[in-house]
């Protein structure tokens, strides 16, 4: 079976909203964007090419989907866009009519959680999630998923959309970390038995 691993840059605080750009998600009045580019270390980009070496689909929420493919379709010659273009991706959402914003993309519509437990039966490698925080709590109540690989920021932001929701427990057991010349810490958990 495939392992599901939402990966994520985040706050002290657990907020996940926006961390790449001022102008990403403003929703909820959101002020903090890209707060995540002051603390830039090279090996945050080697964790994203050893994740995608290990896996073979990419499953976003609608709104992040529309993020990162509106960044990245249009480039070509830059490593970290090519790889993003090339893999699989499966987009959750019951607004799209189509997926064909995106290169080698899939809409997921409906029965959400069965589609995605589907995913994870079929042979493969990782299946990677990151921003996408409704669909994080979705998956997260349904007990989707194996692995949380998380680039912790050393920041309080005081509001934002939070990668676990409110009252859901998680139990996890911490499998690597290790602190970053720039105050991050990489963090994998898996979830405990």
């Amino acid at each position: 079976m495939r392992k599901l691993i939402v990966a994520e840059f985040i706050s002290l605080d657990g907020v996940i909203q926006a961390p790449g750009g001022a102008n990403e998600d403003t929703e909820g009045g959101f002020a903090y964007g890209g707060w995540t580019l002051p603390y830039w270390h090279d090996d945050i980009g080697a964790h994203f090419f050893q994740a995608f070496e290990q896996a073979d689909a990419l499953l976003l929420g609608r709104k992040t989907w529309q993020i990162h493919g509106g960044a990245f379709e249009p480039m070509v010659n830059d490593p970290f866009a090519d790889a993003m273009n090339a893999i699989r991706k499966y987009v959750v959402s019951t607004t799209l009519k189509s997926a064909e914003a995106w290169r080698n993309s899939t809409l997921i519509s409906d029965h959400v959680v069965e589609r995605v437990r589907a995913l994870k039966q079929e042979s493969g490698k990782n299946i990677l999630m990151d921003g996408s925080s409704v669909l994080a709590h979705t998956l997260a109540e349904n007990d989707l998923v194996d692995e949380y690989s998380l680039h912790v920021y050393p920041l309080v932001l005081g509001s934002g959309k939070q990668l676990f929701a409110k009252g859901k427990r998680v139990g996890l057991k911490l499998v690597e970390a290790h602190a970053l010349a720039t105050g991050v810490v990489f963090q994998r958990y898996e979830r405990a038995p």
